[in-house]
């Protein structure tokens, strides 16, 4: 990890960036971070069985995506587990327990009938979420607690499976661009519909494990975007592209003469938001 680690920092030099992308993993061990409190425990065996304190459930929300927003400014890691969840999409979209739950569908969607669970209308019907949720799924998990913390803390013994950067429109079109040049495919990049956690974990997984090479462009989550800086969005990539990419930037369009104009404009980005600038 020490040689990605290295050309990480170069690419973000290139980029005009300077906060060094997360990584996701998954560990039997507990890390010292951020994450949920112990509460209610989620299984589709518990939901049909009557067994789980919705009012408990919702009370001790504890979204993914803010203990990562945490995670980023301190530098160090946010984590979720099937005992300590918070959320039952992000314990689902991390792969931490499935099948999915049936409130998680209608509560995306259209709500659940008889009761003031209005629902959050992402999806027009139950049906829908249920056919995202299937082909959102990802693998399983190898470790106990699902991991999110920056790159440089991983080693050798500890390894990422996807590096995820959070930035605004200019750095995301270098890394859109070098995505592109590097598959040499223009499909490199989706955007699929799902929760910030989904296209941070799920999709990058899920596309990996179906065999297609490409980054996921992420952040457009409603109730999540609380937890990103104003204009900001994700760009999630699996360690093996990321890799690749890391290989070919000093021939890519980062370091040709167009990409010097896109540069400045990231760095007028950060002057604007009162941001350190980085040196050109």
């Amino acid at each position: 990890m020490l040689n990605t680690t290295e050309k990480t920092q170069r690419l973000l030099a290139l980029l005009g960036h300077d906060e060094t992308p997360l990584g996701v993993y998954y560990t039997s061990t507990k890390p010292d971070g951020f994450g949920p409190k112990p509460g209610e425990v989620f299984s589709r065996e518990r939901e049909i069985a009557n067994e789980i304190d919705w009012q408990q459930a919702f009370g001790n929300f504890s979204c993914l995506t803010g203990n990562i927003w945490l995670a980023r400014k301190k530098r160090k890691a946010a984590w979720i587990s099937h005992e300590e969840c918070g959320c039952m999409g992000g314990g689902f979209y991390s792969g931490i327990y499935r099948p999915y739950l049936e409130m998680n569908v209608l509560y995306v969607s259209t709500g659940v009938p008889g009761t003031p669970i209005e629902g959050e209308h992402y999806l027009p019907s139950p049906e829908s979420m249920r056919a995202f949720m299937e082909d959102a799924a990802p693998p399983a998990p190898s470790g106990k607690y699902c991991v999110i913390k920056p790159l440089e803390q991983f080693t050798n013994e500890e390894q990422p499976l996807v590096v995820v950067f959070f930035a605004r429109p200019e750095v995301l079109t270098g890394l859109y661009t070098l995505t592109s040049y590097t598959i040499g495919d223009h499909n490199a990049v989706v955007s699929p519909f799902g929760a910030a956690c989904t296209n941070i974990i799920a999709w990058p997984l899920v596309y990996q494990q179906r065999g297609q090479e490409c980054a996921v462009l992420g952040g457009f989550d409603i109730s999540a975007r609380k937890f990103m800086k104003p204009d900001e969005l994700s760009f999630a990539i699996p360690l093996p592209l990321y890799r690749k990419m890391l290989e070919v930037m000093e021939d890519s369009a980062l370091t040709r003469h167009t990409w010097e104009g896109v540069r400045k404009k990231a760095l007028k980005s950060r002057r604007t938001w009162g941001e350190k600038v980085l040196d050109a």
